[in-house]
């Protein structure tokens, strides 16, 4: 069985994360505190305080469940570890967080051969979320703003419905400023407003840089509410255990910005209470997306947990990255707006095409052996030839976004889809003819510019990426038009 990860909530000020698993991470990491006895004064009985699980207590009756080490397995979730005595904890099975080329990812530590049930990789219990429920009265799990606290009331104050991230930011700002809190080091794992590509944080020039009118001006709007709410909130006469929270507006946009881009929204089921909630997970969201996932989440209601899970039937080779899906039918702009990255390779990623020409839809499915209801279309690879990796989720985006038409007694007529295969190139090439850069040229713009903001970055391969899926449904219809009579 492979070795699980450890982290304690009890004396977090100098105890963090207690296992090898972890040694990989670039931080100071000190060891376990040491625990004295506590005296009673009236009846002076030394009474010791109950230790984090990295120590075996005496009973054999709480004695937690050995792990041995597995060359093919991973350890199965027990959900009886947690016994009386023991401080709740993340647990991680076969996987190591260590730095990747997109930030700090999730990576398998060992071979995992595929499974008719899912398998749990990491368990992350509720005491170290941070959770705000969707819809009013406003409830905190765990509640850790007390009675009359005026963040409350900040909270409070906000729009139902559209300031989820404000009233997060604020609980993750709350959070950061109590001592005995675990997101007070937990925090050091975040990223700092220099290393986040959240548009928030994007000046105007990097804003230009997108080549997207529409999204720029969504952008400078966000920014503005941001920046208005912290005004309202934040002004000369808060009291100053407000104040510290946010001293300046750029401490409170790179919150809302760190909430935007790590939030994780499910329903829960706490007791017999079911709420839709916004909820900041550590280490989970430290899982950098994919749409291809290997792993997707799961609550688990009995013992109030959250399991990350490998897929069924997944097979996971070691030093492979484990991903889930941040969100699903959203175009790259998206993507951009939320979380501040954008893909070539997006399979939901539109073209508006203004002009009546059509293609035959089941005749394009066929040329590229895409498979599968519009909504679940995916490449069939066993109908490929071997080396031919032409289709990715560009080719299925074209797919779902190319004007087509189908009728199943009308077989299409080869000249009639050349003839409209060319309107289509004729209108991309028009599209990538407005944009005042090529593809080559943002790509060069990149090599030449390693010291580039993450910000400008991301703006930067925002159009690169459009002007790339185009030029590959340019590619597709050529392909298309060459095998039609084939």
């Amino acid at each position: 069985m492979s070795m699980a990860s450890s982290v304690a909530l009890q004396q977090l000020n100098r105890c963090f994360i207690s296992t090898h698993q972890l040694t990989s991470f670039p931080h100071g990491l000190s060891g376990r505190p040491n625990c004295s006895p506590v005296y009673n004064n009236e009846n002076n009985v030394a009474v010791r305080p109950i230790r984090a699980s990295t120590e075996t207590p005496p009973f054999p009756i709480f004695q937690p469940p050995q792990l041995q080490d597995s060359p093919s397995e991973l350890e199965p979730a027990d959900p009886d570890f947690y016994k009386i005595g023991y401080v709740r904890s993340v647990r991680a099975y076969g996987i190591e967080f260590k730095e990747g080329p997109d930030g700090y990812g999730v990576y398998a530590s060992k071979d995992v051969e595929p499974l008719r049930r899912a398998r749990v990789i990491m368990e992350i219990p509720l005491e170290l979320m941070l959770t705000i429920s969707q819809k009013l009265p406003w409830m905190f799990f765990p509640d850790i703003v007390p009675v009359g606290h005026p963040i409350f009331d900040i909270i409070n104050s906000t729009n139902p419905e559209t300031d989820w991230d404000l009233r997060l930011a604020c609980l993750l700002l709350y959070a950061f400023d109590r001592d005995d809190n675990f997101w007070q080091l937990y925090g050091d794992f975040l990223p700092s407003a220099d290393e986040c590509t959240s548009l928030l944080l994007a000046t105007e020039e990097d804003l230009s840089e997108l080549q997207d009118q529409n999204l720029a001006s969504t952008m400078r709007e966000q920014q503005r509410r941001v920046l208005e709410f912290w005004e309202k909130n934040w002004h000369a006469a808060v009291p100053l255990k407000i104040k510290r929270l946010a001293r300046d507006p750029e401490r409170f946009i790179w919150a809302v910005s760190i909430v935007q881009s790590r939030c994780i929204n499910m329903q829960v089921r706490i007791g017999a209470l079911v709420q839709d909630a916004n909820m900041l997970i550590p280490y989970a969201d430290m899982l950098n997306h994919s749409f291809q996932p290997n792993c997707f989440f799961h609550w688990r209601s009995k013992d109030r947990m959250l399991e990350v899970m490998i897929n069924a039937g997944q097979r996971i080779k070691k030093g492979d990255e484990m991903t889930v899906n941040y969100m699903n039918g959203m175009m790259n702009n998206m993507f951009m707006q939320r979380y501040g990255f954008s893909s070539a390779v997006n399979p939901w990623d539109v073209i508006r095409f203004s002009g009546n020409s059509k293609i035959h839809l089941d005749t394009f499915l066929s040329v590229f052996n895409i498979s599968g209801l519009p909504e679940e279309y995916y490449h069939n690879s066993r109908l490929s030839h071997d080396g031919d990796n032409f289709v990715d989720g560009a080719v299925i985006a074209a797919a779902r976004t190319l004007p087509t038409w189908s009728d199943r007694d009308l077989p299409p007529i080869p000249s009639m889809e050349r003839k409209a295969v060319k309107v289509l190139q004729d209108e991309c090439h028009q599209m990538l003819s407005e944009y005042p850069t090529t593809s080559e040229q943002d790509s060069e713009i990149l090599d030449l510019m390693p010291q580039a903001s993450r910000t400008l970055e991301a703006a930067i391969k925002y159009r690169l990426h459009r002007k790339l899926f185009i030029e590959k449904v340019i590619r597709a219809l050529d392909i298309y038009q060459e095998r039609i009579l084939f």
